[in-house]
């Protein structure tokens, strides 16, 4: 039998920023939610509500972690951070994005600090970064002797309108969503030090901004478009060794570094996530913003219906990026839109956009080597999809 625990869901925009619990809330808006609360909660022990249960949590921005009772002895669930697990994959429909809310990861904060985020030369620069170990990467150990270098890149300090103003300029509301700017962090409430961010994973030996734009998380979404590998005839194609099907998915060649990626881009002020996976899809994998008027409705389309399927959350939260500061980090929200039919996405002709030099269907296989923490991404899209990694 499954069962399901659900937890008071956190309230973003009380208590001065602080992640605080509604039911302990005095506003109106989570007054009226508890209500709601207490009718979901009635129904939970309904095995067939369970899937309503979810799509109401998620519409609302609540938390729900499902568990299965035999492999708890193995697996705490839980709806804070750092890590939380489903144990099956059940669809939720919503007429913004069809996602499986439930299927969340989010990395461990504990197995191991961010190791591209101290890359010896911050990339795009010949900034070398300070040298930072890993016992002290964490702000908690005591380093007097720490002397990180300051860099913020010159595209950065001309102010263009996708960049916020110096410190001391302006007064960003950190914790909180400052105006359309989300200026919180999936990692919950982060430390400032002299009216600047800290990166919650650490130490990077570099403070500003470097190459990204807002002081403290800088949001984007990555959407994973997936099909499977499969022969002339049609039939899913096999790995030699694990036996298990062969998933593909849509990779672009990043022009900055040179190294292969999922296609995505940054969330821009007060834009729904859903909105952004589908135009960073169409802009770097589709080139849609060059084609003509005719051809670019059908392929809007064709994606859209793409991107109203069933799709799932394989991971939000900080992210292992090189261009990440003391002060100034990546994180994302990446979401696996399969093509299970092959004849939605699949039959689109692939065009690098601005920001990507290359474009292709790559084999999903731990052996191929791509930017940031996406490898980690297409692990656990495997891994749902029960295909070979």
């Amino acid at each position: 039998m499954e069962t399901t625990a659900v937890t008071a869901p956190l309230c973003l925009r009380h208590d001065a920023g602080r992640w605080t619990s509604w039911l302990q809330c005095g506003c109106m808006l989570c007054f009226g939610l508890i209500d709601r609360f207490e009718v979901m909660v009635h129904f939970l022990l309904r095995s067939n509500w369970i899937g309503k249960i979810r799509l109401t949590l998620t519409l609302l921005g609540l938390p729900l972690t499902v568990c299965s009772p035999g492999l708890r002895s193995t697996l705490t669930c839980s709806s804070s951070y750092p890590f939380r697990s489903s144990q099956t994959i059940r669809p939720v429909s919503s007429s913004l994005c069809n996602l499986y809310l439930t299927s969340v990861r989010t990395m461990p904060s504990s197995a191991a600090p961010h190791v591209k985020s101290r890359c010896p030369q911050y990339p795009g620069s010949k900034i070398k970064r300070f040298v930072v170990p890993d016992d002290k990467v964490d702000w908690g150990q005591s380093w007097p002797q720490y002397s990180p270098v300051s860099h913020t890149d010159p595209s950065v300090l001309k102010k263009p309108v996708w960049a916020d103003p110096d410190i001391g300029s302006f007064s960003p509301q950190f914790n909180a969503v400052d105006g359309g700017v989300d200026r919180t962090s999936f990692d919950g409430s982060y430390k400032k030090e002299k009216g600047k961010p800290l990166n919650p994973r650490g130490r990077t030996g570099v403070t500003g901004r470097g190459l990204l734009g807002r002081w403290g998380p800088n949001h984007a979404a990555d959407p994973i478009v997936t099909r499977w590998k499969v022969d002339a005839k049609g039939a899913k194609m096999n790995h030699p060794v694990s036996k298990r099907p062969i998933l593909q998915f849509v990779s672009i060649k990043r022009k900055d570094c040179g190294e292969w990626a999922i296609p995505g881009g940054m969330v821009d002020p007060g834009e729904q996530v859903s909105l952004t996976l589908q135009r960073e899809f169409s802009e770097e994998a589709l080139n849609s913003l060059t084609l003509p008027q005719a051809e670019k409705a059908k392929i809007h389309e064709r994606i859209t219906k793409l991107f109203k399927s069933s799709g799932f959350v394989v991971y939000k939260g900080y992210v292992d990026d090189p261009r990440n500061t003391d002060n100034a980090w990546m994180e994302t929200v990446a979401v696996n839109f399969h093509d299970e039919s092959g004849n939605s996405v699949s039959e689109l002709p692939l065009q690098a956009g601005d920001d990507a030099g290359q474009v292709k269907w790559v084999d999903v296989d731990s052996s191929f080597p791509l930017y940031a923490s996406h490898s980690r991404f297409l692990e656990l899209v495997s891994k749902e999809r029960k295909a070979h990694w």
